[in-house]
């Protein structure tokens, strides 16, 4: 029987978007008492939202086009669908404090202490504690992030992604514009606002999947990323 961990953010009006990114609005566009004949009900139960959000919303990827111009024809409906379905290893940075950076060194301690391998194709998740530590605080905006070093280091490992807790995947105004860049340079891309990566710590290799929507020119999509623990993969 296999085990699914979600690892995807609520999606709700009002809830924390990346700097100037479109806020989250939500409204009932229909209800089963227009449907049923009776307009004017005093209740009114929803049969169909209406949404506002920008791709970039909650737990989503980043499509190659959002790194950077040049690569403006790679958008997330041109990605293949192997880059969002792989095998996928979780690493412990939780003693890793505010705006903290992890390092190439960082990455390979964990490996080590988690007795874990980076294959080609791989999902590599980054564990940090800092949503349930600091989501909805002051502090949101304030996570750790990985170094330009690291992240062209994993690029060079031939992974399929990365994924952040953080808003961002480096840590803005020191490492975060190189590192979409580099992910861009080396063809691979990131996952922010991931959750319940703690569930994932010491648990060894799993199943990853973060489909995006098939958006066309789109240049990211909210994911519904899950871990999947079956049979286990060698």
């Amino acid at each position: 029987m296999s085990e699914i961990i979600d690892l995807s953010q609520d999606i709700f009006p009002g809830m924390p978007v990346y700097k100037t990114l479109p806020q989250v609005k939500m409204s009932i566009h229909n209800t089963h008492e227009e449907w049923e004949g009776f307009p004017n009900s005093e209740i009114k139960t929803p049969s169909v939202h209406k949404l506002e959000l920008g791709e970039h919303t909650g737990t989503h990827v980043d499509a190659i086009n959002h790194m950077a111009k040049e690569y403006k024809d790679q958008s997330i409906d041109t990605m293949p669908l192997s880059m969002f379905y792989t095998e996928g290893i979780c690493l412990d940075f939780s003693h890793k404090g505010l705006k903290e950076l992890i390092d190439t060194h960082d990455i390979k301690e964990a490996c080590e202490k988690h007795h874990l391998t980076i294959k080609k194709g791989d999902t590599v998740l980054l564990y940090t504690n800092h949503y349930r530590k600091n989501f909805g605080t002051e502090n949101w905006n304030h996570g750790p992030g990985i170094t330009a070093k690291a992240t062209a280091w994993l690029g060079n490992k031939q992974i399929a992604a990365f994924g952040v807790e953080t808003m961002s995947p480096g840590v803005p105004g020191v490492s975060n514009k190189e590192v979409h860049k580099i992910c861009g340079k080396l063809g691979f891309t990131h996952y922010e606002n991931m959750i319940n990566l703690h569930l994932l710590i010491d648990r060894g290799r799993f199943r990853f999947i973060g489909l995006p929507l098939k958006i066309r020119g789109g240049t990211g999509s909210p994911v519904r990323a899950v871990a999947v623990f079956e049979n286990k993969i060698d």
